[in-house]
């Protein structure tokens, strides 16, 4: 009988150690600001009607995103989308940009390089108790307005042989501006069809 006691008392001891040092979560999100950039381009039609042109309004996210590894292995980058929920409840799913349209966005609109920072990319290996930090950008479809009366957005990061995790981009992580330097950020290009 001393010797089952004894295995189950070992049994007992290393279960709750196990349960002690494992990470109750894959990894820590901590997104530390957020930066948004709307434009409103208008392409003008060949008819000299007038409301004949077309209008665009295009809304640029920049959020920091700092991912700590709690894991005692690597954790590797796979995927990054975030959902967008307007406060009428329509739902906007976005992949964050690649890392090989950077230049062309940044040349299509040059006031937006100068918000940036260093890519967060897919494929970035994280080792375990490191951190890594880098800046995701966003596109969506919606006017800064919409932005700004949003229910929500979250941030999705999916890992290899981890799963995904979100995290809320909140109204908290954006810098108050005042409304003349939001109109001051408001593009309007105007293109010839």
């Amino acid at each position: 009988m001393a010797p089952v006691l004894l295995a189950f008392l070992i049994l007992g001891i290393t279960l709750a150690l196990a349960i002690r040092y494992t990470p109750h979560r894959t990894a820590d999100l901590t997104i530390t600001r957020t930066v948004v950039y709307p434009v409103h381009t208008v392409f003008k039609g060949d008819s000299i009607v007038v409301g004949h042109d077309q209008a665009q309004d295009d809304l640029y996210v920049l959020t920091t995103l700092r991912i700590d590894d709690r894991l005692h292995l690597p954790l590797f980058l796979k995927d990054l989308t975030a959902t967008l929920t307007t406060a009428d409840g329509q739902e906007f799913t976005t992949n964050a940009t690649e890392k090989d349209d950077f230049a062309s966005i940044y040349t299509s609109f040059p006031a937006l390089k100068p918000l940036a920072s260093d890519p967060l990319l897919r494929e970035t290996m994280i080792n375990p108790g490191q951190s890594a930090e880098g800046m995701i950008l966003l596109h969506f479809p919606v006017t800064q307005e919409v932005w700004d009366h949003r229910r929500t957005a979250y941030l999705n990061v999916d890992l290899y042989h981890q799963g995904q995790q979100s995290i809320l981009i909140s109204r908290a992580s954006e810098p108050s501006i005042s409304s003349s330097s939001k109109n001051k950020n408001q593009s309007k290009l105007k293109d010839n069809n």
